[in-house]
């Protein structure tokens, strides 16, 4: 076992490698031809400052490290132990981003092997629920004085690697290890850094073939793992495999939230059109059934132009198509026992019955043995699933969205249940008001219907 292993951990200001900074870095540098073991362990001024609660979950906070050396000064030993050892980490993507980019920053590039303990604990404890570090720690009996500093965490996870061995012998720990790092499924044929750098955070990414031409748009809560998922050798298939071979570059937006990048995966796919995209398509038309029972008139279906949800109470559907809306409707006269004839969709003279009449499957307005009333009520009550639900605020709003650890905030900029666009900022809000209000919009609708339920609504004034 000749190779060099570096056991490390970093503490930092946030989750996102490619925006908050590392605070702390230690290692544990094990020589496994000699069995020389070393530790390290360096406080880092981040030259940002560390939010409330990770000074609270860490223990480290900014008069600590006010003094500390930037990670320039300590550049140089940490890249002379990752020189020819295999990275080895919790989360290990996590921490490998925050090192690339600490790197990155300084203009030098860096690159070892990776090695996730994660993976190793799922690999040879595959029956267990639990891989976090603390979970490990417990079931392992590993010692630590404490949690959530980088030395303890880098420590803990070389006493795993350890006990790993003791349990079933170094070699096969060693093939173990093996097998992880040489499973590669990210393309060769795209820039492996680009994975470095995306944090796995709420977002959107975007897949682009030849010349930009954009193939799919996608969205998660955790892009990093969402993007990797589409290489994995368990989806090398059908249309993940032809999507595969044809990115050639990726683009990605973070977000405070997952309404954000469901907002936001809506509004490029419309805009565009990736070829490996079905649904959120743009409709050219849209449809809904348009009923009330003070009309005393059968449903009439209303178009895209003739729409304006949220002020209308009395819309049923939404549907892309005519045939879609009155097979929806059939339906429900069948299932009911409703009247196609008092619905129009059959001809009936007055007082004749209707075709389901004459099979027993309607109970009689056509011929006056049920009520109007009660038969429209009926209708109602059938339809109230599919009704479009009327703007429950008296104008515009900015739905509030932030971010888990409260870094990012988003304000979502929408009247009557027309998506206007997101501020960053309350400023920019009276600029989006000023923007005409989109068509209609069933996707958005849907989307916003969950932001109406999950976040905060502020009130928005015109100017």
């Amino acid at each position: 076992m000749g190779q060099r292993w570096l056991f490390l951990d970093v503490e930092t200001t946030g989750s996102t490698a490619t925006r908050d900074r590392v605070t702390e870095v230690a290692w544990v540098l094990l020589d496994g031809e000699t069995g020389q073991v070393t530790k390290e362990s360096h406080l880092v001024n981040p030259d940002a400052r560390i939010p409330a609660f990770i000074q609270q979950l860490t223990g480290i906070t900014d008069d600590m490290v006010a003094d500390a050396p930037r990670f320039s000064a300590i550049a140089p030993r940490l890249a002379a132990a990752m020189d020819g050892a295999v990275f080895v980490a919790h989360n290990a993507r996590f921490d490998y981003g925050f090192i690339k980019n600490e790197f990155k920053r300084i203009g030098q590039s860096v690159r070892a092997p990776v090695l996730c303990s994660v993976k190793l604990s799922r690999l040879f404890f595959p029956a267990e629920k639990r891989h976090n570090l603390d979970a490990v720690m417990a079931r392992h009996q590993l010692q630590a004085d404490s949690r959530h500093r980088a030395l303890t965490d880098a420590d803990l996870i070389y006493q795993f690697w350890l006990d790993l061995q003791q349990r079933f012998g170094p070699q096969k720990v060693l093939d173990a290890a093996k097998s992880l790092i040489s499973q590669s499924s990210w393309p060769s044929h795209l820039d492996a850094d680009a994975l470095d750098e995306m944090p796995d955070t709420p977002g959107v990414y975007i897949f682009y073939g030849e010349k930009r031409f954009t193939l799919y748009v996608g969205k998660s809560k955790h892009l990093r793992q969402r993007v990797l998922s589409h290489f994995s050798g368990d989806h090398a298939h059908g249309k993940e495999l032809s999507l595969s071979m044809q990115v050639r570059q990726i683009e990605w937006h973070e977000t405070p939230g997952e309404i954000g990048a469901l907002l936001l995966e809506a509004s490029l796919v419309k805009q565009l059109a990736p070829s490996h995209n079905v649904r959120l398509r743009r409709n050219k038309s849209l449809c809904a059934w348009r009923f009330s029972t003070e009309t005393n008139a059968p449903p009439s279906l209303v178009w895209t132009q003739d729409l304006d949800a949220g002020a209308q109470d009395d819309l049923y559907g939404l549907f892309t198509s005519q045939r879609h809306a009155q097979t929806w409707l059939t339906t429900l006269a069948e299932t009911h026992q409703l009247c196609k004839g008092r619905l129009g969709l059959e001809k009936v003279k007055p007082k004749q019955p209707c075709f389901g009449r004459q099979l027993r499957q309607c109970k009689g307005v056509c011929v006056g043995e049920e009520a109007p009333n009660l038969h429209d009520l009926r209708l109602l009550a059938a339809m109230v699933d599919r009704k479009v639900a009327t703007w429950p605020f008296a104008g515009p709003v900015g739905f509030v969205e932030r971010s888990k650890d409260k870094t990012q905030t988003a304000i979502h900029v929408v009247d009557r249940w027309c998506y206007l666009g997101t501020a960053t900022q309350e400023g920019e809000c009276a600029d989006l008001l000023e923007t005409a209000r989109p068509q209609f919009d069933p996707d958005i609708y849907k989307i916003l219907r969950k932001a109406a339920k999950e976040l905060q609504a502020v009130p928005l004034q015109r100017g």
